[in-house]
């Protein structure tokens, strides 16, 4: 098994993988050419080169941030607002109709937690999924393996650690419920 396949199972893989540092290394270039192009339809051709999954009316706001690209999917009519920044290596899925503020932090890896392991890259991915018609505020961070129901809401600032349920409200750090009992 390959270190990308790994990385895709949400296995152990190296991050230091020579396969790793070529995507990497394209993702760099067009998301440097993204990042600086006036024209919206040139900007999108370099997402979809990078291998976004982008419903025709979805849009991401320059400047944005990402390692890979290629395993981020975001469905109609959904917006990620300037200077998001999104780690995708497990995956992230962005329903219909979401509202993503600006700096939007989306986290998907975690090093190893023991210094030798981490010294030698060894990482895990796990996807983020995000449903239908939720809103991230601004300067939200979401951590890796993390599902935000649909219709949720994440107040700005929040650092959201774990699942949030359909049609929640959430805030804080670490996020939790702002629901009324």
């Amino acid at each position: 098994m390959t270190e990308l396949e790994k990385m895709r199972a949400g296995e152990v893989y190296s991050m230091f993988d020579d396969e790793l540092d070529l995507i990497r290394a394209k993702a760099e270039r067009l998301i440097f050419q993204f990042n600086h192009e006036p024209d919206r339809q040139t900007r999108r051709g370099y997402l979809e080169e990078l291998g976004v999954d982008m419903h025709p009316s979805a849009h991401i706001q320059q400047p944005f941030t990402t390692c890979y690209g290629c395993h981020i999917k975001l469905g109609a009519n959904s917006f990620i607002n300037w200077d998001a920044v999104i780690l995708d290596h497990g995956g992230v899925t962005i329903g219909e109709q979401v509202l993503i503020g600006p700096k939007v932090q989306i986290y998907t890896v975690n090093h190893a937690l023991d210094a030798t392991e981490r010294a030698a890259g060894n990482e895990q991915a796990q996807p983020v999924v995000i449903g239908d018609r939720a809103w991230i505020g601004g300067g939200v961070i979401i951590l890796p393996g993390v599902t935000i129901g649909k219709e949720a809401i994440v107040a700005a600032g929040a650092v959201v650690t774990r699942d949030v349920a359909p049609g929640d409200r959430v805030g804080g750090n670490p996020a939790k419920s702002l629901a009324r009992k």
